[in-house]
């Protein structure tokens, strides 16, 4: 196994290809032992794809993929021994209760019963379904469904969980639930690859993230730390109004640290929010809509990429070219 200091996934120039699509294109990543590694982009970026590769459920094309020092191509049997896998979708079984999902789950990695119950009653008492270990499957809310399979991902005592998507389809309180579970397993020293394509998730949970899109990795970084270089502190959205009239105007101001069309609105980036709304008003120009908010991730995507993390389809129109 690898030295603590060392990554505990790294990838190089990692490839997935099927046919003629690349789904992953030659992208390098490296996740540290107790990290919450951020795998951020719409759908069909690649983020599930590459989750597949790590957890030897889909082969690699092409480069490397490490993890815990061990090769995927040669090694997979030994690293899935050392994971927990949370997927999109929850494969629960129905026709068992809660509990036994968990003790038939363990005895896949060979724990004897005494111990798998042990360790399926700790689990419940962690996830807050201590309460449900008799019922059915069938009975529980969707954010229960949800920490159960969390739960049966941890049964094993893995040194990385990862999870694909995990708040996606749960209620508000459901999905901060999630998130209070994720943060204790982070604090209990459990490295988590985690791929989502809500920005507040992302904020909240991620210590290092990655944006994904068409298959590449087009930035990297702390998710703080990302805001503020390509954004800054505020956002200064406006609508309806002479955007040929401004955009001449804007080079001309430092308050700004660049400007993007996308659809019909304009978004102008700033670290001097108040200020630039104030030059804004001395432009005399009339807008239907104007909103001065904080910078956000989805600030920097759509930045980087003209396009929207929530809206797959969507496309942004031709830029307006930044200052």
């Amino acid at each position: 196994m690898a030295a603590s200091a060392d990554p505990v996934i790294k990838a190089h120039k990692l490839v997935k290809r099927f046919g003629s699509f690349t789904a992953v294109d030659a992208i390098d990543l490296s996740v540290m032992p107790g990290q919450c590694f951020g795998l951020l982009g719409p759908n069909g970026a690649g983020k599930s794809t590459t989750v597949k590769m790590i957890t030897g459920l889909s082969p690699i094309t092409g480069g490397t993929l490490e993890v815990f020092g061990l090769s995927i191509v040669t090694d997979a049997r030994r690293i899935k021994a050392h994971l927990g896998v949370v997927a999109q979708d929850d494969n629960l079984d129905p026709e068992l209760t809660v509990l036994e999902n968990l003790i038939v789950y363990a005895g896949y990695f060979g724990i004897p019963k005494k111990e798998a119950r042990q360790r399926a009653e700790e689990l419940l008492s962690f996830m807050e379904l201590e309460g449900k270990a008799g019922t059915k499957v069938d009975h529980l809310s969707g954010g229960m469904k949800r920490r159960l399979t969390i739960a049966r991902a941890l049964i094993n005592k893995p040194k990385i969980i990862i999870l694909d998507e995990p708040t996606t389809g749960l209620d508000p309180h459901a999905r901060h639930t999630v998130w209070q579970k994720i943060r204790q397993l982070k604090e209990n020293g459990t490295t988590v690859l985690l791929t989502t394509h809500y920005l507040e998730e992302a904020s909240q949970l991620c210590d290092r993230l990655v944006f994904m899109h068409n298959g590449k990795i087009i930035d990297e970084g702390q998710p703080a730390a990302l805001v503020s270089a390509h954004i800054g502190s505020h956002v200064l959205e406006l609508a309806g109004g002479d955007f040929t009239a401004i955009s001449r105007r804007l080079p001309g101001t430092n308050l700004i640290n660049g400007f993007k069309l996308f659809g019909d609105t304009l978004y102008i980036y700033s670290n001097h929010g108040p200020q630039l709304q104030e030059w804004i008003k001395g432009l005399a120009i009339d807008f239907s809509y104007q909103l001065l908010r904080p910078a956000t991730l989805e600030d920097v995507f759509l930045k980087l990429t003209g396009r929207s993390l929530e809206d797959d389809g969507l496309e942004g129109k031709e830029d307006i070219p930044c200052a």
